[in-house]
């Protein structure tokens, strides 16, 4: 009789499981475990059908009750992203996913909404769409669909893999590759057993989860400079120093009420160790800095920062008031690392950074100082436990920054993609580019000096997918080949959308053509037909400002600057296709 114990991160409950029966069996192609964005991108690409309509028969699991990962379960529903997103610098389904959650809202806009070139639900400053997370869940449900009723994707919400059966193979070079034969996963909600007989799988959880459990190597927190040999990391290793993560939480305006939550037990004590700041900005107003360098720097309002809901955007009657969530330095949970802990530590770690969260809410409903430098506390802020979907109105799972990470067939390097190491308008090329990215190099928590840094647009490499020993696992979330620095720009929105894609193509190749994902890296014609199939489906793989997704050549030019011996317009983001 099989016992597991395990942490339900959702509920924040531990629970020891006692399999009474035995398992239910499923016979897939291709498994997905963890319905992330990566996830979800998996799922829509691994069910592409051949050329006479046939699809494979896929199966996505997920912890949680929502799809979509850090855009909805974790609550950072103001996406992180680059000035060509709207374009040319992500993918076509990313980009009709963005389309189908502004259609949600569309009939409910104001007519100065309306006139807008591409509606901003919430109009905040530190994205070009932001909304509510329920709007996201609708459309990934939209776009999910049509397999589902097709009857090739089956979708099974809080399921959490607890065991993998592996076996050990010796491919043609000696290397041992391990292969997952199945998988069992445990449905959270009547603890009953599904066990997953797959030829391929993917992990596309948020941490990383199948690593450990098919003995993949894999690392996680900051590399030392001997191990990577990158300008800023640390001469010593500390594995756990990983991103901060945190509980995102959503506020509405409510003027001229109190809403102010029962003061948490341990205020004083998280106050003081996160010390709880706007830093230099104001709540309503803009603000100004002094910079070391003498310039000023103008900061805009905290409130508009991550906002949800502008309401001037909206008919009254649909959203009078605003809405606004909150992810700010103040509540992230740093120092904190509960990767590899028991269930007992993870859910007291866990349970500590919901309390710093609530705290900081706290704080800004009782002590955040007013725009004028007299009063202090905003008690109108009303925390929204109706958008979130949890019990307390903080995100479902936290928001996931660094995950377990594979050491992969290439690993991504602070030299590959850093704006410092490059004259060109390009990072480092990739001939088995898989897909595009462009994001700072953006570190939550303790870091070297110099270590956050501008990035120039980047790729994917295929040999970042693929573990150096795994035989039909591939990594489809934050948990590709990126050292602790490099995962600072590769742990974004339409990155890891990307990275899935391109781990489902991958798959579904590897299937059709009876062979292994590992084998596609090292062959010419195989990176092109993967390649191939991903462009025509619009996911570039070279950076290019003016060559539209739908350009007739779009995937002959694309294929024809990754693959030459001389960069492609070197000085220019200009492929000047005309």
């Amino acid at each position: 009789m099989n016992s597991f114990q395990i942490l339900d991160a959702q509920e924040l409950q531990i629970k020891t499981v006692q399999a009474k029966s035995q398992a239910h069996t499923i016979n897939c192609d291709i498994l997905i475990v963890g319905g992330s964005m990566g996830g979800v991108a998996a799922a829509l690409s691994a069910l592409k059908p051949d050329a006479n309509g046939n699809r494979l028969r896929v199966c996505l699991t997920e912890e949680t009750k929502w799809l979509g990962g850090q855009m909805t379960s974790q609550a950072v529903s103001a996406l992180d992203e680059n000035w060509l997103v709207e374009t040319t610098g992500a993918a076509l389904d990313y980009i009709n996913l963005r389309l189908d959650i502004r259609k949600h809202y569309l009939s409910m806009a104001s007519d100065e909404g309306k006139k807008q070139k591409y509606f901003h639900p919430g109009n905040s400053w530190v994205t070009r769409l932001s909304f509510e997370p329920k709007a996201a869940l609708d459309a990934i449900d939209g776009l999910l669909k049509p397999g589902i009723d097709s009857g090739a994707l089956s979708v099974y919400l809080r399921h959490k893999c607890v065991k993998i059966e592996t076996t050990t193979k010796i491919d043609s070079s000696g290397q041992n590759k391990i292969e997952a034969k199945k998988v069992l996963c445990l449905n959270l909600e009547n603890e009953q057993l599904i066990e997953f007989s797959p030829k391929i799988v993917l992990d596309a959880t948020e941490c990383g989860d199948l690593l450990p459990l098919a003995g993949l190597d894999y690392v996680f927190g900051q590399e030392s400079k001997e191990d990577t040999g990158e300008a800023h990391a640390p001469a010593e290793a500390a594995p756990q120093n990983v991103q901060d993560f945190v509980y995102p939480f959503v506020l509405e305006m409510r003027e001229g009420e109190n809403h102010t939550i029962q003061k948490p037990d341990d205020y004083e004590t998280l106050r003081d160790y996160r010390k709880f700041s706007l830093l230099g900005f104001k709540m309503f107003d803009t603000a100004k800095r002094e910079n070391k360098d003498g310039t000023t720097s103008e900061l805009l309002p905290f409130w508009t920062y991550r906002r949800l809901i502008d309401k001037d955007n909206f008919k009254p009657e649909f959203y009078p008031r605003d809405i606004s969530m909150i992810n700010w330095e103040s509540n992230d949970t740093r120092d904190m690392n509960f990767l590899d802990k028991t269930c007992e530590e993870m859910k007291e770690l866990l349970q500590k950074a919901k309390d710093i969260s609530l705290s900081f809410l706290y704080w800004l409903q009782t002590e955040a100082p007013h725009d004028d430098g007299v009063g202090r506390g905003f008690p109108q802020f009303m925390l929204c436990k109706d958008l979130l979907g949890s019990k307390d109105g903080l995100s479902l799972y936290p928001y996931i920054r660094e995950s377990r990470r594979i050491k992969a067939l290439t690993t991504i390097k602070e030299s590959d993609i850093g704006a410092q190491y490059f004259k060109g308008t390009r990072s480092r090329h990739f001939k088995d580019s898989v897909g595009i990215g462009l994001y700072p190099i953006d570190i939550h928590g303790r870091q070297e000096p110099g270590a956050a840094q501008a990035t120039k647009p980047f790729q994917i490499p295929y040999g970042s997918l693929v573990p150096h020993d795994g035989d039909n696992i591939l990594a489809a979330c934050k948990n590709i080949g990126t050292t602790h620095i490099t995962n600072g720009a590769y742990r974004l929105h339409p990155i890891e959308w990307s990275i899935g894609t391109a781990c489902g193509a991958a798959a579904r190749l590897s299937l059709r053509q009876e062979l292994r994902p590992w084998q596609i890296h090292g062959d010419e014609k195989l990176l092109k037909t993967l390649q191939t199939d991903l462009l025509e489906d619009g996911n570039p793989i070279f950076w290019f400002e003016d060559l539209p997704l739908d350009d007739p050549k779009f995937t002959q030019i694309q294929l024809e600057a990754t693959w030459q011996e001389t960069r492609y317009a070197e000085d220019s983001l200009s492929c000047n296709s005309k």
